[in-house]
């Protein structure tokens, strides 16, 4: 069981996955106030899954330097580490949220999702994108 998280200053995208048939679904949307995790809600999702590795997306961008908050996604992956006691990988998230946005849109569209888009439904999508980024690179696909 892999956790993927999606942080940002307001909300934390959440997304599980499966190593073993290569799956991931979006799971939840955890506050964050000013750019704080609720560290008790962060912890409790951990429990509640029993992950054996957590992920963290980290945005850049399009040149590969680094964006405004990736210092604080990876301090975020660093004190996730330290308080669950598991491994943090760091996965390349660039244009994650607009893909997830697009995704939503389109379903949508389609007829496929029938509610409205918030951005709680944003955030956890872009976390399986990044659970979907590391699975394929980890399978070298």
């Amino acid at each position: 069981m892999v956790l993927a998280f999606d942080f940002g200053a307001r909300r934390i995208g959440v997304a599980v996955g499966q190593t073993r048939t290569g799956s991931a679904s979006a799971a939840s949307t955890l506050p964050a106030h000013s750019g704080k995790p609720d560290w008790t809600a962060v912890l409790a999702c951990v429990r509640e899954w029993a992950p054996t590795r957590l992920l963290v997306g980290v945005p850049y961008n399009m040149d590969g330097s680094d964006t405004s908050t990736t210092d604080a996604c990876r301090a975020f992956g660093e004190e996730l580490s330290r308080r669950c006691s598991l491994p943090v990988e760091f996965v390349d998230e660039r244009l994650t949220s607009t893909a997830a946005y697009d995704e939503l849109r389109d379903a949508r569209r389609s007829g496929a999702r029938t509610r409205r888009i918030r951005r709680e439904d944003i955030d956890a999508n872009a976390a399986r994108l990044i659970l979907e980024t590391w699975l394929r690179a980890r399978s070298g696909g």
